[in-house]
């Protein structure tokens, strides 16, 4: 497709030279026998899964982990190549879907265990231990329960991981949970291995273990928000974060200029009221792309030729207005900048977290499907599929 009908309307830019940077940095951090296991899941936290899998792949990364069988299945139907964890619960009816996309499933309990054994199916497995997290998987002391996932004859174990629920500080309360969540991960597998089962691989660290806890060590740190660039939330400074470079830029189209006299209302609600002669600019972006609503009527703001500029009244479905009257050059097919740069002024996934009350996670993997991933490389573009 011509370039400038995949910036028609709205549309998402990765930095793919930020992407080659943070995995650089994440490897310097890794502990000596890490490998990185990034998670692609929720479409690469609104990246774009193939796209972002298939440069990682370029940069010889050969394992992965995803929320669910369908999203491991459609990275290894675009060509993805190596371990493809799937992290979550798989119903037993798309078990087959494990074998031929041939993923890694998760072992959630003995039960869950002993369910996809009796699929008949050859399957690779890793087992989920509970430390501390109290989501999903088998607790830590069920040893007995742990040892029989290994009589699954169709059951090949090739790892054991869990999830530190306390890392994202290094606060005293914090450090003392997250290093008992280790020691009983690393006792649990100790005693595993006592008992003369294979346990060939393990892991705890996430992006924020891997930051604040790289003495926990590992064979994989399944690194997510860190690897996009990005923290969780402003108030998560990691002194060793501060080299990563966002990934992802948002952006849309000024659709038109809009004068509004003195006293006159608009949008939803008619919750814009001009105050003066005001310019009003209406942007091809709503919340079905994933842009908060709870951004409307000043809460959020947007960049426009390098400037600020608030959301004025209620965001729409698919257009947003924001108030450019003291942007007076702005034009109908003007770039606006909802996340990233515009000259010296920038807008962060924390800056539209925080306003919106949540962490960039969430903002970030809600961007919707229908904007346009561009991958940017100089004077290459890759169009995700």
């Amino acid at each position: 497709m011509d370039d400038c009908f995949r910036r028609d309307r709205a549309w998402i830019e990765l930095d793919m030279g930020a992407l080659r940077h943070n995995v650089a940095v994440l490897r310097a951090l890794l502990p000596p026998g890490c490998a990185l296991m990034p998670a692609v899941k929720a479409d690469a936290y609104g990246h774009g899964a193939a796209l972002i899998a298939r440069e990682l792949n370029r940069l010889c990364v050969r394992a992965f982990c995803v929320a669910s069988a369908r999203e491991g299945a459609q990275l290894r139907g675009s060509g993805v190549e190596g371990e493809i964890l799937v992290l979550g619960y798989t119903h037993p009816q798309l078990i087959p879907l494990l074998h031929r996309a041939r993923l890694t499933q998760t072992v959630l309990d003995a039960s869950y265990a002993e369910c996809l054994n009796r699929a008949g199916l050859p399957l690779e497995v890793q087992i989920k231990i509970d430390t501390g997290m109290h989501r999903l998987g088998e607790r830590w002391t069920q040893i007995d329960a742990l040892e029989r996932i290994f009589a699954c004859r169709n059951l090949r174990v090739t790892g054991a991981f869990t999830h530190l629920c306390a890392d994202e500080t290094t606060g005293e309360e914090d450090r003392a949970y997250t290093h008992a969540q280790a020691r009983a991960f690393q006792d649990a597998v100790a005693t595993l291995r006592k008992r003369g089962c294979q346990v060939p691989k393990v892991h705890a660290l996430a992006s924020y273990g891997l930051l604040n806890y790289p003495e926990i060590g590992g064979d994989y740190a399944r690194i997510g928000i860190a690897l996009y660039g990005v923290l969780s939330g402003a108030s998560n400074a990691v002194p060793r974060a501060a080299a990563l470079r966002p990934v992802l830029s948002l952006k849309a189209r000024v659709a038109q200029l809009q004068t509004l006299r003195p006293g006159e209302r608009a949008g939803y609600d008619l919750q814009f009221t001009a105050r003066r002669e005001t310019r009003l600019a209406v942007l091809s972006i709503g919340y079905a792309d994933g842009l908060p609503r709870c951004l409307s009527c000043g809460v959020g703001t947007v960049l426009l030729r390098g400037c600020r500029a608030p959301i004025a009244g209620r965001i729409c479905m698919d257009q947003t207005l924001v108030d450019a009257t003291e942007i007076p050059e702005t034009a109908p097919g003007d770039e606006a900048v909802l996340i990233g740069k515009s000259g010296a002024e920038e807008i962060t996934a924390c800056d539209v977290a925080e306003a919106a009350g949540t962490i960039s996670n969430e903002i970030l993997s809600r961007l919707g499907g229908r904007l346009e991933r561009i991958a940017v490389e100089q004077c290459r573009m890759e169009q995700a599929v």
